[in-house]
């Protein structure tokens, strides 16, 4: 069961055993460990603009002055899975998130899906790379 929307902070562990529930794991942890880190990150510079400069092939042009939808003072990640996307070397991360935006509203429950892809390296290891938001 799902907490009521506005429930805050204490409502988050319910929100993380509900996605873990409703879409079991399936990728060895170690990837899944990779994901979820960068996954709350690009959230993070998506939604603050703090960070956006590590990515920029998902956020070109990232040092023009566009000001951030919220604050980082007033974000908060509630939960987050990650999870094959149902083809190789693909994976989506599955963040679900609180913030108050730039005119003031807050809101909790936001739901964001970010996808990445598996590259491998000449030296034979793989990363996950973000895919642009389309």
């Amino acid at each position: 069961m799902l907490p009521p929307r506005g429930e805050g902070a204490a409502g988050d562990r319910a929100i993380q055993q509900a996605l873990e529930t409703a879409w079991p794991a399936d990728l060895p942890v170690g990837d899944e460990r990779r994901l979820l880190a960068a996954g709350r990150a690009l959230l993070r510079a998506d939604a603050t603009g703090v960070g956006r400069g590590r990515w920029p092939e998902v956020f070109p042009g990232s040092g023009q002055g566009l000001a951030p939808a919220f604050s980082t003072a007033r974000f908060r990640i509630q939960a987050a899975v990650a999870r094959r996307d149902g083809r190789p070397g693909r994976a989506v991360v599955h963040l679900v998130w609180a913030g108050t935006d730039r005119g003031g509203t807050y809101s909790d429950g936001r739901i964001t899906d970010l996808y990445f892809t598996r590259t491998a390296s000449t030296k034979g290891a793989s990363s996950w790379v973000p895919q642009p938001r389309t």
